[in-house]
Order: structure tokens, then C-alpha cells, then sequence
């Protein structure tokens, strides 16, 4: 295993821990009595696995560590880290509580992407997916409304954030449904053209 893979699957490893902190937190404050040291540790585990994402990206290339374990693993830990902080911070009663809304979009969204993978590979024996702009403003939108709901911003409230981030992770998998049912129509066609 390469060490760009060694980071991501301490990554995933993260998650559970941040997901620790952030509930020890989240019911402290509830209680009347915020302890700081796990909203510290709950930013710190997410800033940690964000450097990590960087570094194992920057390794796999400056070393040509691509490998097709690390295109599995390092989108993997990308998700499962945004996902179950969208969850934790909408779930819990987290100072700056994020609307349920964004995580369920959020989770809508990457299970139909792999379903129409599923699919139009199935059915063609080929799928391709290029990345889209409004994916990444989407994952850029979506790491806005967690952060700003981990620091604790109050103003404006995080259901601004976390509604642009809704509308861009909407338009995202609007546009992947799109080139998913343009690969079926096209049976698949390897033409990169596009």
C-alpha cells in the first residue's frame, strides 16, 4: 500500500473520531455547559483530515502514487468525512445546527451518482464521469456551511450557507443525471468530444 493510500485510509479512520468530538460537544453545550475542548478537538480532527486530503494528493502525484486503490479510497474518505459532519451537525444539538436538508441532498446526491454509474456501466460497459464546475462549487459550498457551522458564526445565520450549498449540490446532480442519460442514449460511447 502506498503511503498516499496510508493517509487516506487514515482519513476514514478520522470520521468516527470527529464525529466523537463533535457529539461530546454538541452535548455539553446543550447541557448549558459548552466544553471547549471538544469543540477544539472537533475542529482540529476536521482541520487534520482536510491537510491529510492535500498531502495525499500532493504524494500520490509528486511520487506517482496514482494507483486504483487510491481512486477509490481518496473520494471515499472525502464523502464519508463531509457526510457525517453534514449529519453530526444537523443531527445533534449543535450550537449553530445545520438544516437537515443539506445532508439529505447531500446523501441523495452520491447515492444516485453511483446508482447511474451502476447503471449506464451495466448497460454499456463503459461509464464515463468528467468533473463538473457546479461539483466542485458544491463541495466548496457544502465545506463553507460545515465550517461556518463548527466555528459557531452567527451572523448571517448558517441557513445562508447551507442553502447555497443545497442549490449547487441540486444543480450538480442535475447536471450528472443529464450526462448519465446522454452515455445511455449513446450506448456508453467512449467519444470524449464532449
Amino acid at each position: 500500500m502506498t503511503t498516499a493510500n496510508k493517509i487516506s485510509v487514515f482519513r476514514i479512520l478520522l470520521v468516527p473520531v470527529f464525529v466523537a468530538c463533535a457529539i461530546y460537544y454538541a452535548q455539553s453545550a446543550s447541557a448549558g455547559k459548552p466544553d471547549e475542548f471538544w469543540w477544539r478537538a472537533t475542529i482540529g480532527v476536521f482541520f487534520t483530515a482536510a491537510v491529510s486530503d492535500f498531502l495525499d494528493g500532493y504524494l500520490a502525484r509528486k511520487w506517482d502514487q496514482r494507483t486504483r486503490l487510491g481512486a477509490i479510497l481518496d473520494p471515499l474518505a472525502d464523502k464519508l468525512l463531509m457526510l457525517s459532519a453534514m449529519l453530526t451537525l444537523s443531527l445533534t444539538p449543535w450550537p449553530q445546527r445545520l438544516p437537515l436538508l443539506l445532508p439529505i441532498l447531500a446523501i441523495s446526491h452520491a447515492v444516485l451518482t453511483i446508482i447511474a454509474a451502476f447503471v449506464i456501466h451495466h448497460v454499456a460497459g463503459y461509464c464515463r464521469i468528467v468533473p463538473h464546475w457546479t461539483g466542485k462549487m458544491a463541495t466548496a459550498a457544502q465545506m463553507t456551511a460545515v465550517l461556518w457551522s463548527m466555528i459557531g458564526i452567527s451572523y448571517p445565520s448558517v441557513k445562508w450557507p447551507a442553502g447555497v450549498a443545497s442549490v449547487f449540490t441540486v444543480w450538480s446532480g442535475w447536471v450528472y443525471l443529464m450526462d448519465a442519460a446522454g452515455q445511455l442514449a449513446r450506448g456508453g460511447s467512449r467519444d470524449e468530444s464532449k
